[in-house]
């Protein structure tokens, strides 16, 4: 690869987002990106001169009535060297997928260039939470929990107010709160757990299932409403029978019409390049933009779960010490 192709698509090599649009997967998402920059970079960096080499080529001159063919030395292009031979100064680009969306989601979707691919396994590992906007409807209920399923139930909702809504969604913030702490290894009674949960310093340990750690109600305009969501672990799945489980706790039935992530990590919305965006240029000055962010972001975290480990110790060790002295006693 020559230095301006090089230089090219090192300035590509990073994290940006793309807006992901419902009824799309995001492999086709992937694959657009990926074919936009490869049919790009390749455009803007012209492939280099053949090399020219020496031949001797055969040429006819006439004398005394008789033809005789002669060779003479002549500078030509190596036709190893010619585009059609070599192909294209880029065979592929390597584009990788964050946490995913499903065919039926929107939102913000991360993709990493090149050496952005292990930024992305990085991200995955700090268990950041992601934000979501689910939009539900009351009064029925589907197979799959979204609106496009199989409607197994019909049931009324004109008792359901937003006080209620509300209340049901502080029951259900608090239970997941109690399973953040347990999947976070530190003792629910301890006064560290609720120093670590103020601090922001509560991470699940390993792959835990999905966790709410923020549940509030934007908009209710029965049957509809609309709700914010703030996850870890998470699948537009389990979002989904979030939706159901509130219609059941209200003593009625609800169907999630759609669901849009608004953010994952430190990507928001004002990051994610819409279609139109996903162009050489555009991606290029994303990944630019972002750098410092996904640095600081990686870098904070891995503090915080620093910090968090050292606190973990120190409980561990006063629990240590504490059945010693029993013993002792």
């Amino acid at each position: 690869m020559a230095g301006p192709a090089l230089r090219l698509y090192r300035g590509l090599e990073g994290l940006f987002a793309v807006y992901k649009p419902p009824g799309v997967h995001w492999k086709l998402v992937r694959d657009s990106v990926a074919t936009n920059l490869l049919k790009e970079l390749n455009a803007a960096v012209p492939p280099p001169a053949p090399r020219p080499q020496v031949r001797f080529l055969p040429v006819s001159a006439s004398s005394d009535g008789s033809r005789e063919l002669t060779l003479t030395a002549a500078r030509v292009p190596a036709l190893a060297d010619h585009p059609l031979v070599t192909g294209p100064q880029f065979q592929g680009v390597k584009v990788g997928v964050g946490h995913r969306l499903d065919a039926g989601a929107s939102g913000v979707l991360v993709l990493g260039v090149g050496r952005g691919n292990q930024l992305l396994t990085d991200l995955y590992s700090c268990h950041l939470t992601r934000d979501y906007t689910l939009q539900g409807e009351l009064g029925r209920a589907t197979e799959d929990f979204s609106h496009t399923g199989r409607l197994i139930e019909r049931a009324t909702y004109g008792h359901v107010t937003q006080d209620k809504l509300e209340k049901v969604l502080a029951m259900i913030e608090g239970a997941n709160q109690k399973a953040l702490l347990r999947y976070s290894g530190v003792d629910l009674q301890t006064q560290r757990a609720y120093d670590l949960a103020v601090k922001g310093l509560l991470r699940p340990l390993d792959k835990s299932p999905p966790i709410v750690t923020g549940l509030r109600c934007l908009k209710f305009d029965p049957p509809h409403f609309t709700l914010e969501v703030q996850c870890v672990n998470e699948t537009q799945r389990f979002l989904r029978r979030l939706v159901h489980e509130v219609g059941l706790e209200l003593r009625s039935a609800a169907v999630c019409q759609a669901v849009r992530r608004t953010r994952d990590g430190p990507f928001t919305l004002q990051h994610a390049l819409t279609r139109q965006h996903w162009t050489l240029t555009h991606v290029t000055q994303a990944v630019g933009l972002t750098a410092t962010t996904v640095a600081h972001t990686l870098r904070d975290t891995a503090a915080k779960q620093a910090a968090a480990g050292r606190e973990r110790a120190e409980e561990s060790r006063s629990k240590s010490d504490a059945v010693t002295e029993r013993w002792r006693d």
